[in-house]
Order: structure tokens, then C-alpha cells, then sequence
């Protein structure tokens, strides 16, 4: 049964919720005059009258959310000053071939308290769907990238963007309405190069929604962090945030140098894109800011053939960012990483076996297995391809 997604701030409670008939509990993001805080995970019966509701919020309320709570009832200080200007910014989606979702995107976008130019790259289409639809938005440009890949369509943002920041989000995400302010102000800091924000299920209805927010989707938690070497391993960067919602100085380009052809959708390595750039950033001594408050929603893949794919996928860049490191950046640092993914993984693999432990319709330590064997061979024919066409 699916579960239901609700948005509540708890200075603003609703008197009664629609009839949650038909779902097995909900997922609730839970704010604090207006800012997200934490959440909430309710099993069915879900309240739906205002008192009865609150008391189920918060006897299921996660510790983030009483923290948050706690600081504002002491007024403390914000835990960021909020900059009397924001750097000039362009929001950029790559996209191929999703013009339900893209629309939905742009529509979001549209709603933003704080507009910036909307830049649609359009990656390697097979069809002619994706600049018809931008037609219908003036204040869209768009940009065909022939080359496929989502690290040549990010490169191909980074040289059309106007401004000193790009703020990235994905064709199947929907902005909050202050997600943009929200990034750029962590941007007052010279010294931080990218941010990444909140990321939330847009819907729960399917088995393969709920089983990828279970294991933690895209939430990195409720509590702002920067980042640097020393506290975010570069070879989990991943940790940082993801692509999905993330922004960064186009001066980055000079400090880092591009994204990786080689990586992510629609190459061989399938993912990874967003993480390699990450742990360059980080091994190159720039720190990242993890802004929960920047927060966007994200329609998770439905069906459990995605999900299995996107787990194997993201194994395989793993280990295609690993091999990236130790056979052409001759970063020895990585040898640990390898070793201690197989200490864990071989144990998992063992208990996996035990099919009363695994309530999805295929094994995922086996899925992730196969993804993490095929990462290296995958990433040296996406290096070839990027390299020779």
C-alpha cells in the first residue's frame, strides 16, 4: 500500500487532513515557521483532526525535528546569516526525453520566490518533445547537447550559464519555493565552492518508492554542515549531497576543471557524475555546504526493474570513481576503500541468502555486487568513448 507525503509546519497546523483511506502510514517533512526541521514517519491509522494529529507528529518525530524545535523556542541565533545580497545565479536541468516531468520542474521553478534565467540542456534527445515544450516558457532558453551523457550536459550548463553561480536540479525534482535563495546564501563564504541541499520523495505510491526511502533516498539529514576533507571522506563524497540539488560557482571550472565525461547517465558508468565531483573538491582542499533547508521533492523511480538497475548502477560508480582514482589520478588512498567495502560486503552477500531477510522481489547485496565487479570494466569503455567517440 502506498504512503502518503505530507508537508506540515507545526506553527501552522491544519484543522483536518484529507481522508488517508488507501495508504499505510505517511512520511511527513516537518517545519518550524516555515523551515524544514525534520520529519515523521506515522503508521496507518494517520490522524486527520489538528489535536490528534499533532500528538502523532510528535510522538513519532524524529530528533532533528526536537532540536530544531528546542532552538527556536530558546530564540536562539540562526545557525546562518542571512547575506544582504545573493550572488547572480542560473538554474540548470539536464534532461533527455521526460518532457511529464520536465514540465512539472519548470512549473515549480516558475513558482520560486526568487526567479534567476532557467537553462534547459537538452541532452542527446531522440526526439524533438523536449524544445517544443520549452517553447511554451519565454523565459526558458534552451540548448541542445548532442553529445550524450549528464556530465557533458552539466560541462555544457557551466559554459551557457550567466551569473557566478549554477544551481542544478533534476527533470524529475520539483524546487521548494525557496530552494534557490536558500543555496545562494551559503555562498557568501568565498571559501565554498558548492552546495547541495535536501532532497525529499515527491510520492510514495509504489513498493520501489517506498523500499529506495527506506534505505535513505536522497535525505542527507535535518542539520546544516560544511564540509571539507577532514570530516567528509573524499571517497565517499557521495555523503556531501547529491546532483539532484546542488549548486556551484562556475569559477569552480578553474580550481577543479570539468565534470567527467566518462561518468553518470548515459554513459557506461552509469552514475557517479556528482560524487567524482565532489571528492575532487574536497581532495583539492574546498569545502561544500549541506544546506537542509534548501530543500526540493523527487519523484523516485516507480518500478522495482528501476530500482534494481539504480542500485547496480550506483555500485558501478563506485567503483568506476575508485578505478578513476587508482589507475589514472595514482591515488593509492583509495586501496583501503576497496578493501573495506569487501569486508562488509561478502558478510551481506552470506546473509542475503536467507530469503526471509530480503523483503524486495530481487537480492540487493547480490544487485550491488554485480554493479561493483562491473564498475572498473565500465568505466575504462566510458573513458574510451568519451575519448574516441
Amino acid at each position: 500500500m502506498p504512503l502518503a507525503v505530507l508537508d506540515i509546519d507545526v506553527d501552522a497546523m491544519p484543522d483536518r487532513l484529507p481522508d488517508m483511506a488507501g495508504h499505510d502510514g505517511a512520511v511527513v517533512l516537518l517545519r518550524i515557521a516555515g523551515l524544514p526541521a525534520g520529519q515523521a514517519v506515522l503508521p496507518a491509522p494517520v490522524a486527520t483532526s489538528g489535536p490528534a494529529l499533532r500528538e502523532q507528529l510528535y510522538d513519532h518525530a524524529d530528533s532533528a525535528f526536537w532540536e530544531a524545535l528546542l532552538r527556536h523556542r530558546l530564540n536562539a541565533p540562526a545557525l546562518i546569516e542571512a547575506p544582504t545580497t545573493l550572488p547572480s545565479a542560473t538554474v540548470a536541468i539536464c534532461t533527455r526525453d521526460r518532457t511529464e516531468d520536465l514540465e512539472n520542474c519548470l512549473n515549480g521553478l516558475r513558482r520560486m520566490d526568487h526567479q534567476a534565467p532557467i537553462l534547459v540542456i537538452d541532452n542527446a534527445p531522440s526526439t524533438d518533445a523536449t524544445r517544443q515544450l520549452v517553447e511554451r516558457y519565454p523565459q526558458v532558453r534552451y540548448v541542445r547537447e548532442p553529445k550524450p551523457g549528464l556530465n557533458n550536459a552539466r560541462n555544457t550548463a557551466l559554459r551557457e550559464a550567466v551569473g557566478e553561480v549554477v544551481a542544478f536540479i533534476d527533470d524529475d525534482a520539483t524546487p521548494d519555493r525557496a530552494w534557490l535563495p536558500t543555496l545562494l546564501r551559503n555562498f557568501a563564504d568565498p571559501t565554498i565552492l558548492a552546495v547541495t541541499g535536501l532532497t525529499m520523495a515527491l510520492e510514495l505510491d509504489s513498493d520501489a518508492q517506498i523500499a529506495f526511502q527506506r534505505t535513505g533516498g536522497f535525505v542527507r539529514g535535518f542539520k546544516r554542515a560544511v564540509l571539507d576533507a577532514g570530516n567528509c571522506d573524499p571517497f565517499h563524497a557521495w555523503r556531501a549531497g547529491a546532483g539532484v540539488n546542488m549548486a556551484m560557482r562556475r569559477s569552480v571550472i578553474d580550481q577543479v576543471g570539468w565534470f567527467d565525461p566518462a561518468l553518470d547517465a548515459g554513459t557506461r558508468s552509469l552514475a557517479g557524475g556528482d560524487t567524482d565531483y565532489f571528492r575532487r573538491l574536497l581532495l583539492n582542499g574546498y569545502r561544500i555546504v549541506y544546506d537542509p533547508q534548501a530543500l526540493n521533492w523527487h519523484r523516485h523511480r516507480r518500478s522495482m526493474a528501476e530500482l534494481q538497475q539504480q542500485i547496480f548502477g550506483y555500485e558501478a560508480a563506485a567503483f568506476a570513481v575508485w578505478t578513476k582514482a587508482l589507475l589514472f589520478e595514482r591515488d593509492m588512498r583509495v586501496l583501503p576503500v576497496f578493501a573495506r567495502w569487501l569486508r562488509g560486503q561478502i558478510p551481506e552477500l552470506l546473509r542475503s541468502r536467507r530469503s526471509d531477510r530480503n523483503p524486495l522481489p530481487f537480492n540487493v547485496a547480490a544487485t550491488q555486487a554485480r554493479g561493483a565487479m562491473s564498475g572498473p570494466g565500465r568505466y575504462l569503455q566510458a573513458r574510451r568513448i568519451a575519448r574516441h567517440g
